[in-house]
C-alpha cells in the first residue's frame, strides 16, 4: 500500500524521494511554479510552489512529501501569497507584455491571469538590461529573466556547455553569457540546444517567427496554464 498525505484534504499517493509537487502532479493536482522542471532537480527559487505543510510554509518542489502530512495549497491564503511573489517578479524586471514576443506563451503572464494578479503593487525597480542580439538566430532579452537558473542547467547539465551564468547578489543579480565578450554570438550556442528552448518566459527568443501566432491561438489563450500543465503530466 503506497503511502500518502492530504492536500487540500484530498489524499495524494507518493513514492519514498518524492517531493510535495511532484506526487501531487502525478496525482493529478496543480501547484504553479517556475523554476521547477521535471528533468532536474528542484532549485527553490521562484517559490511560487508555497503551501503549508504541517503548519509551516515550505517550497512543495523542494520538500519531500511525508505521510500523514495535511498540505494546504490551493487557499485563500496561499493563493494570495503567490500573488505577491507574482508582483515582486513582475517589478523586478522589464516585463512589457503587450510588446513582448512571448505574450501568450509565458509562464509568468499565464500565472499572472491564473492568480487574478490586476496590479503590480510595488515599485518598479526598472533594471538597465540591454538586449543581445549578436546571435544569428537567437536574441536574448535580459529584461525578463526571472533568475530561475533553466537555461543555467539546461547549457550545462544536458547541453555540455555552460553557456549561461547568474551573477552578482540582490539586486544587481543578472545573467550572463560565458564568453569573454558577453556575447552569445561569442559561444558554441545553437537554436537546437534544450536551453534555447526552456526559457519559461521571455528571455530566449528565436529570430524570425516572431507574433506569427495570432491572438486567441497562442498557448495560454486556448487553455489555462493550469491545465496546460496537468496535461503535460498525463503525456
Amino acid at each position: 500500500m503506497s503511502k500518502q498525505f492530504l492536500l487540500d484534504g484530498q489524499p495524494v499517493p507518493f513514492e519514498d524521494g518524492q517531493s510535495i509537487l511532484e506526487a501531487a502532479r502525478k496525482a493529478g493536482h496543480y501547484i504553479p511554479s517556475l523554476c521547477w522542471h521535471k528533468d532536474f532537480p528542484a532549485h527553490g527559487s521562484c517559490k511560487l510552489c508555497i503551501v503549508k505543510a504541517a503548519g509551516r510554509h515550505v517550497s512543495a518542489c523542494a520538500t519531500p512529501a511525508k505521510e500523514g502530512w495535511e498540505v494546504e495549497s490551493n487557499t485563500p491564503e496561499m493563493n494570495g501569497e503567490r500573488r505577491g511573489l507574482l508582483q515582486m517578479l513582475f517589478v523586478e524586471g522589464n516585463h512589457f507584455c503587450p510588446s513582448c514576443e512571448k505574450s501568450g506563451n509565458c509562464e509568468l503572464q499565464a500565472l499572472g491571469y491564473e492568480y487574478e494578479m490586476l496590479t503590480s503593487r510595488f515599485r518598479h525597480f526598472y533594471p538597465d538590461r540591454p538586449v543581445d542580439a549578436s546571435h544569428p538566430d537567437v536574441l536574448l532579452d535580459f529584461n525578463r529573466c526571472i533568475f530561475c537558473e533553466l537555461c543555467v542547467r539546461a547549457s550545462r547539465d544536458v547541453d555540455g556547455k555552460s553557456v549561461f551564468a547568474l551573477t552578482g547578489r540582490g539586486i544587481n543579480k543578472h545573467l550572463v553569457v560565458n564568453a569573454e565578450s558577453g556575447r552569445l554570438a561569442d559561444t558554441d550556442f545553437s537554436k537546437d540546444d534544450l536551453a534555447a528552448h526552456i526559457c519559461p518566459v521571455g528571455v530566449i527568443l528565436h529570430k524570425g517567427p516572431g507574433f506569427a501566432v495570432p491572438i486567441g491561438e497562442r498557448t495560454y489563450d486556448t487553455a489555462s496554464i493550469r491545465s496546460q500543465k496537468l496535461k503535460e503530466e498525463e503525456s
